[in-house]
């Protein structure tokens, strides 16, 4: 009798561990995929933006075709990579964009009726407002990302891995040559 209460016993404590670990490792993928999707908020915010900047902009440098054309092509990769779920690609295309504003900045600069106008003020404020929380939903992203890692490659969590359907998380990362500040030639 008592050899079957322990036996019970331990059957319990098993099952016990098994579900807690599950739910443990889920709850953490869970968390790393949505903050993963506010990474795709505040891109796709930026991506709405630009529209109105480069509209803004155009009046007064209609002649810098170039810049706007690869703005567009900025924005379009944007919009494609929030739509997926590859981090490097979100990453690229989130460069490739913060390379066309740069461009867009610099024509600015070259027009200091541009520069006073207050469309162009306040989409700037919102720009430098929607890069601080990506900035800040990339590290939340991250957090997250190595909080699940830890997880899945510590024992006892990683026992259930395969359970729980869990594996381990890329993080975002800037991609090559965005440690460096961009050139701007026109």
């Amino acid at each position: 009798m008592i050899i079957a209460l322990i036996v019970l016993g331990v059957i319990v404590a098993i099952v016990g561990f098994v579900i807690i670990g599950f739910n443990k490792l889920r709850t953490t993928d869970i968390s790393a995929q949505e903050a993963l999707g506010g990474i795709d908020v505040q891109l796709t915010r930026r991506a709405e933006l630009i529209p109105n900047l480069v509209e803004t902009v155009k009046g007064y440098a209609a002649h810098e075709k170039g810049v706007f054309e690869e703005v567009t092509r900025a924005r379009a990769g944007l919009q494609a990579a929030a739509a997926g779920d590859d981090v490097q690609a979100k990453a690229a295309a989130d460069a490739a964009m913060q390379q066309a504003l740069v461009k867009v900045n610099a024509v600015a600069e070259n027009y200091p009726e541009l520069k006073a106008n207050q469309n162009f003020l306040e989409l700037q404020g919102q720009l430098a407002e929607t890069e601080n929380q990506i900035a800040f939903a990339r590290q939340y992203y991250n957090d997250a990302v190595a909080t699940l890692n830890k997880l899945v490659m510590t024992i006892p969590w990683m026992l259930l891995t395969g359970i729980a359907n869990v594996h381990k998380r890329e993080f975002y990362d800037a991609p090559e040559g965005q440690q460096t500040a961009p050139t701007v030639s026109f």
